[in-house]
């Protein structure tokens, strides 16, 4: 199935950014909109304790998971917003890292911020997405 998804590049913005500036879908795309991802084990357990980049790639899993069962994949995320719970740049690019990573060619715009603390215990990384489907 294609992508409802558009990526928007252009060359008045810097190129040092490592995703498109803006995304558009047909007015015809269902959107779905996904609670933030998690570092959540099945049990309910923080996974990756003290660990970034662990924690990030437990929250891509888990948005998998949640897009594959509202019908959809990573190739029809919109946007992304990235929370890091830490003051230090170095623990957010560690986390976007493995964001950047995962998402491949398909570079959504997003937003990366470090925030002072995150709703379960031990967590450090949230990841939140917005995506489209052609039904």
């Amino acid at each position: 199935m294609p992508s409802a998804v558009t990526l928007v590049r252009t060359n008045t913005l810097s190129a040092t950014a490592e995703y498109a500036y803006a995304a558009t879908v047909p007015a015809s795309a269902r959107l779905i909109f996904l609670a933030g991802s998690c570092p959540l084990n099945k049990d309910g357990t923080t996974a990756g304790i003290g660990d970034y980049a662990a924690q990030a790639a437990k929250a891509i899993e888990n948005m998998c998971l949640a897009l594959e069962a509202a019908g959809a994949g990573i190739g029809d995320v919109i946007s992304t917003r990235i929370l890091v719970a830490s003051t230090e740049r170095a623990d957010l690019v560690t986390a976007w890292g493995v964001v950047r990573e995962a998402f491949g060619e398909h570079d959504v715009p997003s937003t990366l911020l470090g925030v002072t603390v995150l709703g379960y215990e031990g967590q450090l990384v949230e990841l939140e997405a917005t995506a489209a489907i052609i039904d």
